[in-house]
């Protein structure tokens, strides 16, 4: 057995970077590269391309683009490849390669991971309620796919694959996959499950375990060569995170830390087909120049349940936006938006056409999305957002126009952002129900080879929540109010219609007064404009730090929502401004 593993992690969605693999190629020390490309709203996009034509519905680049300039340099390095790309047509995906390996003259195995396409059984699922809302599965899904596991990408590994494609699988998969079949671990082997797919986590991203979108942005050296992340990791599922010489990026205990806490919900519980992870525990160390170990995760056996994405098309949407400059440029940009959608609801009526389904404007640079805790104005320079949800995408076009027509016809200082007025969009929403494992098998299709690879069983003991207490805060007659930037790190993400923040402290001596001031009701009050629903605290002992959970923060999330930042990546840098009650002689040290 091999005393580590060198994974890299080359895309963290579709339309990455195409500078990952040749930087992690030139490494010269990998054993793996894995690809990350499913975002729900991905999922969204390949429906939509699967539903004009059916040999779509992959990532078609990962193909044309980044297999094509690097197959000769990886199958020279005899670097195995794991990727998701094959979204909804893994078939195809896998085809397209063995294709371009036949042109190329290489000696490579593909299998394709197949069995999480549940559309063709859509009548099965009649009764299915949504996870959050409750609402019904709409008549006619565009797509319906279940979220699998790794025990497939290990299978098809162990057959001989040098490169695997799968369909639906969670981000973490295709690093656990690679775990499993090099260090042989069971099904059973909880805590090993959950090391392994914590490394999938942090790599799921790409750069932004190494460096991107950190707090200490300034810290972060050559952004136009940012390195994408290496995990060594070890049989015991401890690794260690770092970034191929000679590239830019920032591997350190912060960087690495904010990547652990994006887009989770209670980190005593982040659920899994293979295991049920809790990170409470995680400890992070600096040990040497960029390589930070990780290591105290604890797993414990997987629900019964695999989590189910449909998508379905929901009408149109149609996102406009114009510059407004000038004395009062904010108040010019409310007055403007009022206008167009009074304007177009009064010409809806006399054409018969039914009232917009949703509207929404958003005034950029007058920090908008700060609501009640922006900074005062008077603005000079600001971006006018429009968007609006209609059934017939005609009442659409005529939004478009008549906010064209505020060009000459409303504010002075109105100009174009420039480019290409944009068009109707089909909007296409998700609905995300639960479904017993034994209904959904998945299948590694190698050659001519075909073998199931179900789900296994468990007694599923409850693990334990993560807790919501912290230490307490002392008093002292030096308090100051300092900004929660000086004290923490932070990073945000979205699941649906929910928005997290993880909040970690710099030091642990400031996480009592951290805790004592961030509380559950004092975020809700501070996203208020935002967050509809109930915001849970939970603590990360082990890295110092606590995950806020906020429900229905999104305006549907996603494609569904018309916000600006329909993923709240921008929710953690906006709460990194409250302010902090704590002992200067504390800030001192």
């Amino acid at each position: 057995m091999k005393q580590h593993i060198a994974i890299g992690g080359a895309s963290g969605f579709w339309g990455d970077s195409f500078t990952a693999v040749p930087q992690l190629l030139r490494d010269g020390q990998l054993d793996y590269l894995v690809f990350d490309y499913l975002a729900e709203v991905t999922m969204s996009i390949l429906a939509r391309a699967r539903a004009e034509n059916p040999q779509l519905g992959y990532a078609t680049d990962f193909v044309t683009e980044v297999m094509r300039q690097n197959l000769g340099e990886i199958a020279r390095q005899r670097v195995k490849v794991i990727s998701n790309a094959g979204g909804m047509n893994p078939l195809g995906c896998a085809e397209a390669i063995r294709k371009l390996i036949a042109a190329t003259g290489l000696d490579l195995k593909v299998a394709a991971v197949v069995g999480d396409d549940l559309l063709d059984r859509a009548a099965e699922f009649g009764a299915a309620k949504e996870m959050f809302s409750g609402d019904a599965l709409p008549a006619q899904p565009m797509s319906i796919n279940a979220y699998c596991g790794a025990f497939p990408i290990a299978e098809a590994l162990r057959r001989g694959a040098d490169i695997v494609i799968t369909g639906r699988v969670v981000d973490s998969a295709v690093v656990l996959g690679a775990c499993i079949y090099e260090f042989d671990w069971a099904a059973d082997d909880f805590d090993k499950l959950a090391g392994g797919s914590l490394a999938g986590h942090i790599l799921e991203c790409g750069a932004q375990g190494s460096g991107g979108l950190f707090t200490d942005w300034k810290e972060v050296p050559d952004w136009d060569n940012i390195a994408y992340p290496i995990a060594e990791v070890r049989p015991d599922a401890t690794f260690i995170v770092r970034k191929p010489n000679g590239t830019g990026g920032l591997v350190s205990r912060g960087s690495v830390a904010e990547q652990l806490v994006y887009e989770i919900g209670d980190p005593g519980r982040y659920l899994l087909p293979d295991v049920t992870c809790d990170f409470t525990q995680v400890r992070m160390e600096e040990v040497g120049d960029n390589r930070v170990r990780v290591s105290g995760c604890k797993g414990y056996a997987p629900g019964g349940d695999l989590k189910v994405s449909a998508t379905w098309s929901d009408g149109h949407r149609l996102t406009f936006m114009l510059s407004i400059v000038g004395i009062e440029a904010d108040g010019k940009a409310r007055k403007t938006a009022e206008a167009v959608f009074k304007r177009c609801a009064r010409m809806f009526q006399e054409r018969g056409l039914e009232p917009f389904t949703e509207t929404h404007f958003e005034i950029l640079g007058a920090e908008a999305s700060y609501g009640a805790n922006a900074r005062p104005g008077p603005w000079r320079e600001v971006v006018l957002m429009l968007a609006a949800k209609h059934p017939n995408p005609k009442a659409l076009a005529l939004l478009l126009r008549e906010a064209t027509s505020t060009g000459t016809s409303m504010s002075p200082g109105t100009t174009g952002i420039g480019g290409h007025r944009p068009k109707p969009m089909p909007q296409v929403r998700l609905f995300s129900f639960l479904l017993p494992k034994a209904q959904v098998i998945p299948r590694v299709l190698l050659e001519d080879a075909t073998v199931d690879v179900p789900f296994e069983s468990f007694a599923q003991p409850t693990p334990p929540r993560a807790g919501s207490e912290f230490p307490r805060a002392q008093e002292t007659n030096d308090m100051v109010d300092v900004p929660l930037v000086r004290l923490a790190w932070g990073r945000s993400g979205d699941k649906g219609n929910k928005a997290n923040i993880g909040i970690l402290a710099r030091k642990r001596e400031y996480l009592p007064y951290i805790a004592a001031t961030l509380t559950a009701v004092a975020v809700k009050r501070y996203f208020q404009h935002h967050v509809r629903g109930e915001v849970e605290r939970f603590a990360l002992p082990g890295l110092d730090g606590m995950n806020f959970l906020m429900h229905d923060a999104l305006a549907g999330g996603g494609t569904a929502s018309l916000r600006i930042d329909p993923l709240a990546k921008a929710y953690a840098q906006m709460l990194l401004d409250h302010p902090i009650r704590m002992p200067k002689s504390l800030l001192s040290n």
